[in-house]
């Protein structure tokens, strides 16, 4: 290889006296803005700046103070900040990811975590729960009240109990189509009332217990003129237990669930049980009515005159 293409590489000592030169421009500011205005004083710079090293006691060649006067100049040396951008950007988060790294891991598995719950479990159980309830109104709740139905036409023994079934599941179906589920789930319950009272089986009969009235007269307030008469009943069924029945309550309108109540009569009839009763303190003629499997109301054995009050 020749001498002309082969490169000098200046010593490590020599590079940095070379290094130090520019430092010590840069921080003499007023002796640079002043010796470098102009290249014909480069000499004159030179000399002070040798005179400023002699001072510390450092013998500095004048090539290097030419070369730390040239890289001044030249900006060598010098730190120059990378221009604002995306790349620089992202190198800085890069080189702060010891700072913001563990939080936004952190942040980003909870949103994970969150995301897999919600689009993973919650929305495909919602949509199953959705689904099971558009089956349950559009398929499952006709079905109850088709079965119902058949149930109360196989075994009623009177036409009335077929004509209401016909009109709840008319109307129920109506709710389904309605998608209104509330009315659908009433006219159910509505139905399985009907076919409940259809399979009721039972004695109706005077109470006659020394610790209750078996009768009782009241002045009613529609008319303080009127008298009405009852005698106090409970329904027994054939094991002989009490039953408790939803009873009309005609001074209030109120629908009662009642073990006891009384049952309007006439003044003969009251008066007929209250003898039976003052004869020997049993009443013998106790049997006011009967209901049967299959019928809807009771077949009275005494006369009766339709009014009942579950309070006294």
């Amino acid at each position: 290889m020749s001498k002309a293409s082969t490169k000098t590489v200046a010593p490590l000592d020599e590079v940095m006296l070379a290094m130090d030169v520019v430092d010590t421009l840069r921080h003499r500011q007023d002796l640079v803005t002043r010796e470098l205005d102009g290249v014909a004083r480069e000499k004159q710079l030179i000399e002070r700046l040798r005179s400023v090293y002699h001072q510390q006691g450092i013998e500095v060649p004048d090539h290097i103070l030419r070369e730390g006067v040239a890289a001044l100049a030249e900006s060598r040396f010098v730190y120059e900040p990378p221009a604002p951008g995306l790349g620089t950007s992202l190198a800085r988060l890069y080189v702060g990811r010891k700072k913001w790294g563990r939080p936004v891991l952190t942040l980003l598995a909870v949103l994970l975590v969150a995301g897999v719950g919600y689009f993973g479990v919650y929305q495909p159980m919602m949509r199953g729960q959705a689904e099971a309830a558009r089956i349950e109104l559009t398929e499952g709740l006709p079905a109850q009240m088709d079965s119902l139905y058949q149930t109360i036409f196989n075994e009623t023994k009177v036409q009335q109990a077929v004509t209401q079934a016909d009109a709840l599941v008319a109307r129920g179906k109506a709710f389904v189509a309605e998608g209104n589920r509330a009315g659908a789930e009433d006219t159910i319950e509505r139905l399985t009332a009907l076919r409940d009272q259809l399979r009721q089986n039972y004695q109706l009969r005077i109470v006659n217990r020394a610790d209750v009235q078996s009768g009782f007269w009241t002045f009613p307030e529609v008319n303080t003129d009127a008298t009405n008469y009852y005698v106090v009943v409970e329904a027994l069924d054939p094991d002989g237990n009490v039953l408790s029945l939803p009873i009309l309550n005609e001074e209030s309108g109120q629908t009662d669930v009642v073990s006891m109540w009384g049952v309007r009569v006439p003044e003969s009839v009251y008066n007929a049980v209250a003898a039976d009763k003052r004869d020997d303190g049993i009443i013998q003629s106790n049997i006011v009515g009967r209901k049967s499997d299959g019928f809807l109301d009771v077949e009275y054995q005494m006369p009766v005159l339709g009014g009942a009050v579950t309070q006294w």
